[in-house]
């Protein structure tokens, strides 16, 4: 048992020691310092600016609609960034609808992480009809467009950030269901693996405690490049109308509501265009970075 302990501790060492070098070598790098300066300022805007601006992001007011944004001419101090075609506030809009399409996208990567590096592990760990049978699964899932699947299941109900984050993780867990899978399928021939079931260790405490350190940190890293593509999903469902409805502001129903007012009031669609954006270009960044560094810890040329 005790010998056992000492291997866990080991393992985690190796896990701790490579998602701290990856993290080392990307913060290292321009693209993730101006990228996590640019998130972090992005989030803590969607998260205070509610606070710090007293205007609602529903309330309407037509003796105001139509407001231009500074420095244009007729902007006013209440509504720097203009108003839409009802008089509501775009800067306050577009903060409410980063702050839906964080959350959204931080949890629903979370969630097809867990669900598919679950799945995947089970599949590479104990192969032969498992695999198969959890493979043809993720073959199926991945057979079926993200969009349709939202239409599908959005189509028919009134959606939901709960239902859109689902839409989401059923779309997104086969990606790493596959990846996990591979990876797991070699780390099962390892000698720390072997070592930890002539111990006696459990199929259960061999995936969690020794083979899942050692992979899930490098798998969570690239994760991050998911974030901004669930964000990017979210706006599109918001778009088409299956997305989380009105008056609830998203970066999709602002930016569709706005399309048909682009000659004489173009910045209902483009301010929170430029928002969504910028977020999605600071995420790319880091992810990008994070990505790199992870292949040269893998290469062994760090």
């Amino acid at each position: 048992m005790t010998t056992i302990t000492s291997l866990s501790g080991t393992d985690k060492t190796r896990a701790e020691t490579i998602g701290g070098r990856i993290f080392r070598l990307a913060r290292q790098s321009f693209d993730f310092k101006l990228g996590f300066a640019i998130a972090t300022f992005m989030i803590l805007i969607s998260i205070f600016g509610p606070y710090l601006i007293d205007v609602s992001p529903t309330a309407m007011n037509v003796r105001a609609k139509f407001l231009p944004p500074f420095p244009l001419e007729g902007w006013q101090l209440a509504h720097i960034a203009g108003t839409d075609q009802l008089g509501r506030d775009i800067l306050m809009r577009s903060l409410v609808g980063l702050t839906n399409a964080l959350v959204i996208g931080v949890l629903s990567v979370i969630g097809m992480f867990c669900l598919g590096a679950t799945i995947g592990m089970f599949a590479g760990y104990y192969g032969k009809w498992v695999d198969l049978l959890l493979m043809r699964l993720t073959d199926v899932q991945m057979a079926i467009p993200v969009v349709i699947l939202a239409i599908a299941i959005l189509g028919v109900t009134r959606p939901n950030e709960g239902l859109v984050i689902l839409v989401l993780v059923l779309a997104g867990w086969p990606a790493y269901a596959r990846v996990t899978g591979s990876v797991v399928l070699a780390e099962r021939k390892r000698e720390y693996v072997r070592g930890a079931e002539i111990l006696g260790a459990s199929n259960f405490r061999i995936m969690s405690r020794y083979i899942a350190p050692n992979i899930l940190p490098t798998m969570g890293f690239v994760a991050v490049l998911d974030v901004a593509r669930m964000m990017i999903f979210e706006a599109i469902f918001g778009f088409i109308g299956i997305g989380i409805q009105p008056p609830t502001p998203t970066f999709g129903n602002i930016i569709a509501a706005g399309t048909q007012y682009l000659i004489n009031a173009w910045w209902i669609t483009v301010i929170p265009g430029l928002v969504l954006a910028l977020t999605l270009a600071s995420i790319n960044l880091m992810g990008s970075a994070l990505e790199r560094a992870r292949n040269k810890v893998i290469r062994g040329l760090d």
